[in-house]
Protein backbone atom coordinates (compact mmCIF):
# COMPACT_ATOMS: atom_id res chain seq x y z
CA UNK A 1 0.00 0.00 0.00
CA UNK A 2 1.35 3.31 -0.76
CA UNK A 3 0.14 6.92 0.12
CA UNK A 4 0.39 9.88 -2.36
CA UNK A 5 1.48 13.41 -0.41
CA UNK A 6 1.37 16.15 -3.02
CA UNK A 7 3.36 19.68 -1.69
CA UNK A 8 1.76 22.40 -3.05
CA UNK A 9 3.85 25.10 -1.92
CA UNK A 10 6.54 26.67 -3.92
CA UNK A 11 8.55 26.14 -1.22
CA UNK A 12 9.99 22.07 -1.56
CA UNK A 13 11.19 22.46 2.20
CA UNK A 14 8.94 24.58 3.93
CA UNK A 15 6.04 24.35 6.74
CA UNK A 16 4.14 22.52 4.28
CA UNK A 17 6.52 20.03 3.68
CA UNK A 18 7.31 19.84 7.17
CA UNK A 19 3.23 19.00 8.13
CA UNK A 20 3.32 16.38 5.54
CA UNK A 21 6.60 14.91 6.26
CA UNK A 22 5.18 14.57 9.67
CA UNK A 23 1.78 12.43 8.23
CA UNK A 24 4.64 10.10 5.84
CA UNK A 25 6.65 9.26 9.14
CA UNK A 26 3.46 7.79 10.94
CA UNK A 27 2.44 6.19 7.76
CA UNK A 28 5.96 4.89 7.01
CA UNK A 29 5.84 3.31 11.12
CA UNK A 30 2.46 1.42 10.04
CA UNK A 31 4.49 -0.09 7.20
CA UNK A 32 2.92 2.28 4.55
CA UNK A 33 4.93 3.34 1.65
CA UNK A 34 4.78 6.81 1.14
CA UNK A 35 5.95 9.54 -1.95
CA UNK A 36 6.05 13.40 -1.30
CA UNK A 37 5.28 14.89 -5.25
CA UNK A 38 6.43 18.78 -5.13
CA UNK A 39 4.83 21.18 -7.70
CA UNK A 40 7.58 22.97 -7.81
CA UNK A 41 7.70 26.81 -8.11
CA UNK A 42 6.92 27.07 -12.17
CA UNK A 43 3.91 28.27 -13.14
CA UNK A 44 0.96 25.67 -13.60
CA UNK A 45 -1.18 26.10 -16.64
CA UNK A 46 -5.12 26.02 -15.35
CA UNK A 47 -8.14 23.68 -16.94
CA UNK A 48 -9.09 25.51 -20.25
CA UNK A 49 -11.98 23.32 -20.55
CA UNK A 50 -11.14 22.20 -23.98
CA UNK A 51 -12.45 18.67 -22.88
CA UNK A 52 -9.59 16.98 -25.11
CA UNK A 53 -8.56 14.75 -22.17
CA UNK A 54 -12.05 12.77 -22.66
CA UNK A 55 -11.18 12.56 -26.16
CA UNK A 56 -6.96 11.73 -25.46
CA UNK A 57 -7.01 9.79 -21.77
CA UNK A 58 -4.98 12.27 -20.31
CA UNK A 59 -4.67 16.56 -20.10
CA UNK A 60 -3.62 18.30 -23.08
CA UNK A 61 -0.79 20.18 -20.95
CA UNK A 62 2.14 17.83 -20.60
CA UNK A 63 3.64 18.72 -16.66
CA UNK A 64 2.99 17.08 -13.41
CA UNK A 65 -0.55 17.23 -13.52
CA UNK A 66 -0.44 14.15 -16.88
CA UNK A 67 3.06 12.74 -14.66
CA UNK A 68 0.97 12.56 -11.61
CA UNK A 69 -2.22 11.32 -13.30
CA UNK A 70 -0.43 8.30 -15.17
CA UNK A 71 1.08 7.25 -12.17
CA UNK A 72 -2.54 7.55 -9.90
CA UNK A 73 -2.71 3.19 -9.82
CA UNK A 74 0.11 3.18 -7.58
CA UNK A 75 -1.35 4.97 -4.79
CA UNK A 76 -4.41 3.54 -2.07
CA UNK A 77 -4.42 7.24 -0.96
CA UNK A 78 -3.77 11.29 -1.20
CA UNK A 79 -3.08 13.68 0.66
CA UNK A 80 -3.03 17.15 -0.56
CA UNK A 81 -1.00 19.96 1.30
CA UNK A 82 -0.79 23.59 1.25
CA UNK A 83 -0.05 26.69 2.43
CA UNK A 84 -2.75 29.72 3.00
CA UNK A 85 -3.06 32.51 1.09
CA UNK A 86 -5.93 34.89 1.94
CA UNK A 87 -7.61 31.83 3.46
CA UNK A 88 -6.97 29.84 0.69
CA UNK A 89 -4.40 27.49 -0.92
CA UNK A 90 -2.31 28.43 -3.18
CA UNK A 91 -2.96 29.22 -6.93
CA UNK A 92 -1.03 27.24 -8.13
CA UNK A 93 -2.18 24.05 -6.39
CA UNK A 94 -5.69 24.62 -7.16
CA UNK A 95 -4.87 25.09 -11.24
CA UNK A 96 -2.93 21.55 -10.71
CA UNK A 97 -6.04 19.90 -8.94
CA UNK A 98 -8.65 21.34 -11.30
CA UNK A 99 -6.86 19.69 -14.32
CA UNK A 100 -5.88 16.40 -12.35
CA UNK A 101 -9.51 15.93 -10.86
CA UNK A 102 -11.09 16.76 -14.27
CA UNK A 103 -9.18 14.75 -16.50
CA UNK A 104 -8.04 12.01 -14.24
CA UNK A 105 -10.91 12.06 -11.73
CA UNK A 106 -12.17 8.35 -12.32
CA UNK A 107 -8.89 7.15 -11.41
CA UNK A 108 -8.97 8.99 -8.33
CA UNK A 109 -12.28 7.69 -7.47
CA UNK A 110 -12.26 5.70 -4.20
CA UNK A 111 -9.01 6.22 -3.12
CA UNK A 112 -8.71 7.53 0.41
CA UNK A 113 -7.93 10.95 1.09
CA UNK A 114 -7.27 14.21 3.30
CA UNK A 115 -5.61 17.40 3.10
CA UNK A 116 -3.80 19.57 5.29
CA UNK A 117 -2.62 23.27 5.55
CA UNK A 118 -0.39 25.74 6.84
CA UNK A 119 -0.31 28.57 8.13
CA UNK A 120 1.23 31.47 9.66
CA UNK A 121 -1.83 32.55 11.64
CA UNK A 122 -5.61 32.54 10.49
CA UNK A 123 -7.80 31.04 7.44
CA UNK A 124 -6.38 27.65 7.93
CA UNK A 125 -10.19 26.46 7.84
CA UNK A 126 -11.49 27.96 4.87
CA UNK A 127 -8.42 26.82 3.08
CA UNK A 128 -9.09 23.02 4.55
CA UNK A 129 -12.66 23.46 3.52
CA UNK A 130 -11.80 23.98 -0.06
CA UNK A 131 -9.15 21.36 -0.47
CA UNK A 132 -11.78 18.64 1.08
CA UNK A 133 -14.40 19.92 -1.83
CA UNK A 134 -12.28 17.85 -4.29
CA UNK A 135 -12.57 14.81 -2.91
CA UNK A 136 -16.38 14.82 -1.83
CA UNK A 137 -17.73 15.36 -5.04
CA UNK A 138 -15.34 12.49 -6.54
CA UNK A 139 -16.39 9.46 -4.06
CA UNK A 140 -13.11 9.42 -2.33
CA UNK A 141 -13.47 8.68 1.51
CA UNK A 142 -12.36 11.69 3.49
CA UNK A 143 -9.60 10.84 7.05
CA UNK A 144 -10.01 12.55 9.67
CA UNK A 145 -7.66 13.55 12.76
CA UNK A 146 -7.87 14.57 16.26
CA UNK A 147 -8.06 18.07 14.94
CA UNK A 148 -8.85 19.99 11.06
CA UNK A 149 -5.43 19.25 10.04
CA UNK A 150 -3.87 22.80 9.99
CA UNK A 151 -0.17 24.13 11.43
CA UNK A 152 1.10 27.19 12.44
CA UNK A 153 4.22 29.09 12.24
CA UNK A 154 6.44 31.25 9.74
CA UNK A 155 8.92 28.76 9.34
CA UNK A 156 9.82 24.74 9.47
CA UNK A 157 11.42 25.72 12.76
CA UNK A 158 8.17 26.93 13.84
CA UNK A 159 5.78 24.01 12.86
CA UNK A 160 8.36 21.56 14.29
CA UNK A 161 7.13 23.89 17.75
CA UNK A 162 3.06 23.69 17.04
CA UNK A 163 3.26 20.70 19.52
CA UNK A 164 -0.73 20.26 19.13
CA UNK A 165 0.24 20.09 15.25
CA UNK A 166 2.15 18.10 14.52
CA UNK A 167 0.38 15.32 16.44
CA UNK A 168 -2.87 16.01 14.25
CA UNK A 169 -0.56 15.00 11.47
CA UNK A 170 0.82 12.30 13.28
CA UNK A 171 -3.15 11.12 14.17
CA UNK A 172 -4.05 11.41 10.56
CA UNK A 173 -1.31 9.56 9.02
CA UNK A 174 -2.29 6.53 11.82
CA UNK A 175 -5.81 7.02 11.19
CA UNK A 176 -5.23 6.46 7.21
CA UNK A 177 -3.12 3.46 7.35
CA UNK A 178 -5.23 1.94 9.99
CA UNK A 179 -8.45 2.02 6.81
CA UNK A 180 -6.23 1.39 4.30
CA UNK A 181 -5.40 -1.58 6.26
CA UNK A 182 -9.21 -2.49 7.11
CA UNK A 183 -10.13 -1.54 3.43
CA UNK A 184 -7.47 -3.90 2.61
CA UNK A 185 -8.95 -6.58 4.91
CA UNK A 186 -12.54 -6.12 3.48
CA UNK A 187 -11.42 -7.19 0.16
CA UNK A 188 -9.35 -10.45 1.19
CA UNK A 189 -13.13 -10.85 2.78
CA UNK A 190 -14.90 -10.93 0.08
CA UNK A 191 -16.79 -7.33 0.60
CA UNK A 192 -17.49 -5.84 -3.07
CA UNK A 193 -17.08 -1.91 -3.48
CA UNK A 194 -20.30 0.14 -3.04
CA UNK A 195 -22.36 -0.17 -6.20
CA UNK A 196 -22.16 3.00 -8.67
CA UNK A 197 -25.38 4.39 -10.47
CA UNK A 198 -24.87 6.08 -13.63
CA UNK A 199 -24.51 9.50 -13.15
CA UNK A 200 -27.32 11.95 -12.95
CA UNK A 201 -26.61 15.37 -14.34
CA UNK A 202 -29.63 17.87 -13.20
CA UNK A 203 -29.56 21.76 -14.58
CA UNK A 204 -31.21 24.23 -12.53
CA UNK A 205 -32.56 26.12 -15.77
CA UNK A 206 -35.75 24.85 -17.24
Amino acid sequence: MKVLLINGSPNEKGCTFTALSEVAGSLNAEGIDTEIFWIGKKAIQGCIACHKCFELGHCVFNDGVREISSRLDEFDGIIIGSPVYYAGPNGSLCAFLDRLFFSAGNKLQGKLSACVVSCRRGGASAAFDRLNKYFTINNMPVISSQYWNQVHGFTPDDVRKDLEGMQTMRTLGRNMAYMLKCIEAGKKAGIPEPEKEELVFTNFIR
